[in-house]
């Protein structure tokens, strides 16, 4: 549970419907300007519970992401003499799908060697 902007949302719900999972968000309206953005937008109803369908609505979803930094799921970035390291996570909905990918980005350079 928590607050954040609504592309987070989009993206949090586009990860649950690739893990057939849910997410229940709302919108926080607490000022004047908020509530003249969300009419801007067609959105009338402040109250609605939005649920991941209505978030991320597509057929077929991919959700991809890359660790910046440590976390549970995934490493951050490392760097090394000649590059970095990436660790991702690629998830698709249909074929249900998860894959992780761990990349090494090599400087361009003829005179890069590569160690293992």
């Amino acid at each position: 549970m928590g607050t954040g902007g609504a592309p987070e949302g989009v993206l949090t719900a586009a990860a649950m419907r690739c893990l057939n999972g849910e997410i229940f968000a709302r919108l926080v309206v607490t000022k004047p300007e908020h509530e003249e953005r969300c009419r801007a937008m067609g959105i009338t109803d402040f109250k609605k519970v939005y649920r991941s369908q209505d978030l991320a609505p597509g057929r077929k979803i991919i959700f991809a992401a890359t660790g910046v930094t440590d976390g549970t799921l995934m490493r951050g970035v490392r760097f090394f003499g000649d590059g970095t390291r990436t660790h991702s996570v690629i998830m698709q909905n249909q074929p249900h799908q998860i894959r992780f990918i761990d990349s090494i980005h090599v400087v361009t350079s003829d005179s890069v060697r590569i160690r293992f």
